[in-house]
């Protein structure tokens, strides 16, 4: 085959088609990169990705977002805890274990370990949900030695509650506004909302 006709065989692929092939593979790295280091806004991310196949009306693209986002960040929080396994066990530790030691106060890590003994792992999927409710329960369960079989079994419903979760709010977006571009800053600025306000109103109301 000439190049002639390799470019004009790319030129027929449908415009969707490119996007799909591009953008469901970015979604999930960005999405278990934001699981493994806990940086990117990922609630975000997911909603907006909700909102361009909400409007693309494509008839499985939103369904396809959901199943990206959960199964990227169920990857995401098993490489995390796995890595964090291995610094418990080990005598020295590892900066993964110290790394989620520094994003949990010891005020949050102490309520995570009592919801912890009272529901077991069905906790997993509150502090998906809960801003900032992820590390503290995944510490609480790396310090009570929880094997990871049994930590998948309660972060996979965890993960599909917080996918669909950031998806309804997509949709939402998507639903108001007609241009994308609105549906999509929307969608960011509620899901940024979600993450950040309660840290917010703890650092600004008054300490007794």
């Amino acid at each position: 085959m000439t190049w002639r006709e390799l470019a004009a065989a790319a030129g027929q692929v449908p415009p969707e088609t490119t996007r799909q092939a591009v953008g469901y593979p970015a979604l999930f790295l960005l999405v278990a990169l934001g699981a493994l280091v806990p940086v990117i806004p990922t609630g975000a991310l997911v909603s907006s990705a909700a909102v361009v196949a909400f409007h693309h009306q494509s008839p499985y693209g939103v369904l396809m977002v959901f199943g990206v986002s959960a199964l990227a960040a169920f990857t995401g929080d098993m490489a995390l805890y796995w890595l964090g396994h291995r610094g418990v066990r080990s005598r020295g530790g590892s900066r993964w274990l110290e790394a989620l030691r520094g994003r949990a106060t010891p005020e949050r890590l102490e309520q995570a370990q009592t919801r912890l003994d009272e529901h077991g792992v069905a906790v997993l999927v509150l502090s998906r949900l809960v801003p900032a409710g992820r590390i503290p329960v995944m510490l609480a369960c790396l310090l009570a030695r929880m094997p990871l079989r049994r930590f998948a079994r309660g972060d996979a419903p965890a993960c599909l509650a917080w996918a669909a979760t950031y998806g309804l709010i997509g949709i939402l977006g998507g639903t108001l506004f007609s241009e994308p571009w609105k549906g999509v800053a929307l969608a960011v600025a509620l899901a940024l909302a979600i993450s950040a306000g309660p840290s917010l109103w703890r650092r600004l109301r008054p300490k007794p």
